[in-house]
């Protein structure tokens, strides 16, 4: 193990997840790598989803302590990727910019824009002969994106489709004024942990996907200080998630040529 393809039962789905989700796999079997980029934030875990086989890793650590713009994206991609991983499905909680998005529901964004900085985003670093420019039109694998909401509506549990992903550096949330600039840009959620992740899966070959807990609403949209939205609605849109993860990877288990 450790060379892609060298192990047959090796998980082709993995589960990227962050807050709310560190007790999901506690107990789960565990593989720790090292790559040529360092360390991942934490070890593989091989647990069953909904039929079947899944890498399952913590963003931010085991426990979760590594803020957004400290995590070895790089280590954590090529990390999945030696593992044998080919598509990634990954776990973001986001505040929303517009009223229609309420905390506690689920969105399965289409866009992105990147506004972080200081953060290793390529694999194409100038220290390997390799070098490609990587079209990322479309951030998002739109076959993951599809089969995630048919997943929602087969678990009845509503969902978002599409929206725009606004990435922003953390860990502080953003100011007021920040927020209606970025709605001015176009984006209608904001997280801090979608990129590199989605650049990185895509230089690396492998399929990526993003499922949003919405979470609270953005600064200066909500009536309830931002805290207390989270507190008050993690936990609900965390159960939601769940259902659709198992009804996801069920359809995937039983898929003659999983997507």
């Amino acid at each position: 193990m450790g060379i892609p393809g060298t192990d047959p039962t090796a998980p082709a789905d993995a589960l990227i997840v962050g807050s709310g989700f560190g007790g999901l796999a506690a107990t789960a079997p565990a593989r720790t790598l090292t790559t040529a980029y360092g360390a991942p934030s934490a070890p593989l875990r091989r647990l069953e989803i909904g039929g079947r086989p899944v890498w399952l890793l913590a963003r931010h650590g085991e426990p979760h302590a590594i803020p957004p713009h400290r995590i070895n994206y790089r280590a954590n991609l090529k990390a999945l990727e030696l593992a044998g991983a080919r598509r990634i499905v990954a776990v973001n909680t986001v505040g929303a910019v517009h009223p229609q998005h309420a905390p506690g529901e689920l969105a399965v964004p289409r866009q992105l824009i990147d506004y972080t900085y200081g953060r290793d985003h390529s694999i194409f670093d100038g220290e390997s002969a390799t070098l490609d420019h990587i079209d990322f039109t479309e951030p998002f694998c739109g076959r993951l994106r599809e089969r995630l909401l048919t997943a929602a509506a087969t678990a009845g549990v509503p969902c978002h489709d599409g929206g725009t992903y606004a990435v922003t550096q953390g860990p502080r949330l953003e100011t007021a004024a920040e927020v209606d600039r970025l709605e001015r840009d176009g984006a209608d959620f904001i997280g801090m942990t979608a990129m590199p992740e989605a650049a990185l899966a895509r230089e690396l070959g492998m399929r990526y996907a993003c499922l949003s807990l919405i979470v609270n609403q953005a600064a200066g949209r909500g009536e309830r200080e931002i805290h207390e939205d989270i507190e008050a609605t993690t936990a609900r849109a965390r159960e939601r998630a769940m259902r659709v993860l198992s009804a996801f990877f069920a359809s995937t288990a039983n898929a003659a040529e999983p997507a």
